[in-house]
């Protein structure tokens, strides 16, 4: 019996359709990438029980138990996020004891990867009658796919007084504390010619509050997480607002000082140039994968280095050691959301981004030039504590103390709870805190409180002069 008596429809082996005689447990991936290809475009279906030609002779119903646990264990195993799949059987013979199990496989909302091991993941497409690895620019295209992200066009109508923090963010970097006008918004395609705004201009408003904008970032004491966390931010909404408020985080844990000149002068040190911070951040927001569900940027600041982890492959056919400073090739994994940082002069769009961090480093030693590590799934840009490292003259360094470090906090971020203001400090006791460092500031008229005095939900506000 030939497939095409059971489906009409199956003439041969496609793009939608695939034949297996049996599936493989020793080598799972022959078979696994069909799935992978198949949820990565537009969905279809494998037949088990058919041979190459198109015969369908079918498995029993233990072998069909069998597979369709076999192919549960590697879905749920090596396959994320996990493929949508549906079951249907079509005996092959009058007594039915033998079927054709049908493996339909739904499209996926995200890109999809077989993962082998920790260090290997790889993502297929569907070819005609085969399954292929992804290049770089089918990446990018399965990539802009995620509802909610990027280039679709909303039914939200553009209004300035909906997007003030992102026009607050283009005041403060645009030459002339300019804002963009809609012509310049849908001259960029940010906004459709209607006014409306897309998916991923959305994420700059003002009452986004979409999980995949999360920035977790800390400060460790050492050089690796086994270390006591000194302090802490979880930043999530407005695009605009998470990037000034990771900013704030990292500035505030960013050590200064001097040291003398050959010529007997003095001069600035700080741990990281400004414009590698800013750079490292807009990087890590415009290029990380927001297909990928239950993940965040993550900033870590060590006491030799900082490194900022966003979800997402690499991109590039090359790795990034294998391509000269300056000329890494430039591809926007979200297209839009990188308009928008551009539009707020905070992104170049010739890619030179990378280049500016390592100009701001220029004259430091070799290994203390910013670097990327790329991890299977996650990208790792790393930048070098210039003060921990140089020991060619000494530093003499401005450490915050703790009430200043309190007031830079209220300042940045807003009003805190008591709690949230003692981790960053030195202070193990809550009593202490408040009698040294709280109490005095609202004495002095610096700071008040907001609520009950006995309240842990009263807030801490700095005074207005």
């Amino acid at each position: 019996m030939q497939i095409k008596e059971l489906y009409p429809d199956v003439i041969a082996e496609d793009i939608e359709y695939e034949y297996k005689a049996r599936l493989n447990s020793d080598k799972p991936i022959k078979w696994a990438k069909t799935i992978v290809g198949y949820a990565n475009g537009n969905g279809g279906t494998m037949f088990v029980g058919v041979s190459d030609s198109g015969e369908a002779f079918g498995i029993d119903l233990d072998e069909i138990d069998k597979t369709k646990l076999l192919i549960s264990k590697i879905n749920d195993r090596h396959i994320f996020p996990h493929a949508k799949i549906r079951y249907m059987m079509r005996s092959v013979d009058a007594d039915a004891e033998k079927f054709v199990l049908a493996v339909n496989v739904i499209q996926a909302d995200s890109v999809v990867r077989y993962k082998e091991g920790d260090f290997n993941e790889t993502v297929y497409i569907k070819g005609d009658g085969n399954s292929t690895t992804a290049s770089p620019e089918d990446i990018i295209s399965l990539s802009k796919r995620k509802f909610g992200v990027d280039n679709e066009t909303s039914e939200i109508l553009y209004a300035e007084n909906q997007w003030r923090e992102y026009l607050d963010l283009c005041r403060e970097y645009r030459e002339e504390s300019s804002i963009p006008t809609i012509k310049d918004l849908q001259n960029e395609e940010i906004v459709s010619k209607e006014g409306y705004a897309k998916s991923g201009f959305l994420m700059f408003s003002d009452d986004y509050d979409g999980d995949d904008s999360l920035i977790c970032c800390r400060l460790w004491k050492g050089k690796d997480k086994t270390g006591i966390v000194l302090d802490s931010g979880r930043y999530k909404g407005s695009l605009a607002k998470v990037f000034k408020n990771a900013l704030n985080f990292i500035e505030r844990n960013t050590r200064t000082g001097w040291r003398k000149t050959e010529s007997g002068g003095r001069e600035e040190v700080r741990a990281y140039p400004k414009e590698a911070i800013r750079e490292a951040l807009v990087n890590a927001i415009a290029h990380r994968d927001y297909s990928i569900a239950g993940t965040q940027i993550d900033v870590d600041v060590y006491i030799d280095r900082i490194d900022i982890v966003s979800p997402g492959s690499w991109l590039l056919p090359k790795s990034y050691n294998r391509y000269p400073v300056g000329s890494i090739p430039s591809i926007r994994r979200n297209s839009i959301i990188a308009a928008c940082l551009d539009m707020a002069n905070l992104m170049e769009r010739g890619g030179t981004g990378f280049q500016t961090m390592v100009e701001s480093y220029k004259g430091s030693a070799e290994h203390l030039q910013p670097g990327v590590l790329i991890y299977p799934g996650f990208l790792d840009l790393r930048l070098f504590d210039l003060i921990y490292e140089d020991s060619a003259m000494p530093v003499v360094q401005d450490e915050l103390s703790d009430r200043q470090k309190i007031l830079e906090i209220l300042r940045t971020e807003g009003s805190k709870h008591v709690k949230e203001l003692q981790i960053v400090t030195s202070y193990k006791s809550r009593s202490q805190f408040l009698v040294e460092v709280i109490n005095p500031l609202i004495e002095e008229g610096v700071i008040y409180r907001d609520g009950n005095v006995k309240s842990p939900k009263s807030l801490i506000k700095l005074k207005n002069k």
